[in-house]
């Protein structure tokens, strides 16, 4: 059974991105794109009126018209069962802790890779099969086996000598910044030598989180390598 998805989502390029995503994954149909929250609601009434339900919403948190909790809360009182992954930039732990809350099956902070993407939409899928496959009545292994169907495996181990609280750092010099950084200038940021810097910064360009650039001198010479956030 091919699951139906509407992407919520008000920027243009990222929806269309998402687009293609979720038809590059085997199992998932396109049911639409909405850009705000008043077109997804309609959306989803249209496609239940019709007798095509969607069974997965993409859902950025911060639309133009309300936030994304907003529109979910709304949903569920409209009698919407649909499933929901958050597919955002919200990074705020309390918002964390209120998606959860209400309901939201996965949660995937942008920017990300396509291989992300199909991994986050593949647990689901792996849940929604649980689900078909489980008896009308479960017993506790049952419910143990299908909550853990979304719950992800063991995050793969950063590379050896690299840590989470200096990757936090990299990543929070590299977000901040108005361009490109330097390795010498994360460096100065975060307490780190140069070579520390560099090395957490071609890990995060490796994830396809960072973009690699060349920074050019005024003097002409060896251009230096310099690094953006995605």
């Amino acid at each position: 059974m091919s699951a139906r998805v509407l992407i919520v989502e008000d920027e243009e390029l990222a929806a269309q991105a998402h687009a293609v995503y979720v038809e590059r994954v085997p199992g998932f149909t396109l049911a639409g794109v909405a850009r705000s929250a008043r077109e997804a609601a309609r959306a989803l009434e249209t496609a239940r009126d019709a007798g095509s339900p969607v069974d997965l919403v993409l859902l950025d948190l911060n639309l133009p018209d309300g936030h994304g909790l907003g529109l979910l809360a709304g949903l569920r009182g409209a009698g919407h069962q649909c499933d929901v992954i958050a597919v955002t930039a919200a990074r705020d732990t309390q918002v964390v802790r209120q998606a959860v809350g209400q309901g939201v099956a996965l949660y995937l902070l942008k920017p990300f890779t396509f291989a992300t993407f199909r991994a986050k939409l593949e647990q689901y899928a792996a849940y929604r099969a649980e689900l078909d496959a489980a008896p009308a009545e479960v017993v506790q292994d049952e419910v143990d086996r299908l909550l853990g169907s979304l719950r992800p495996s063991a995050a793969a181990p950063l590379p050896k000598g690299m840590s989470a609280e200096t990757l936090r750092g990299v990543t929070a010099a590299l977000r901040g910044a108005e361009g490109d950084l330097s390795a010498s200038e994360v460096a100065a940021a975060v307490g780190s030598s140069r070579v520390t810097a560099r090395r957490y910064l071609e890990h995060l360009a490796d994830q396809g989180l960072a973009t690699r650039g060349l920074r050019y001198g005024a003097s002409g010479g060896r251009p230096e390598v310099s690094y953006s956030w995605r």
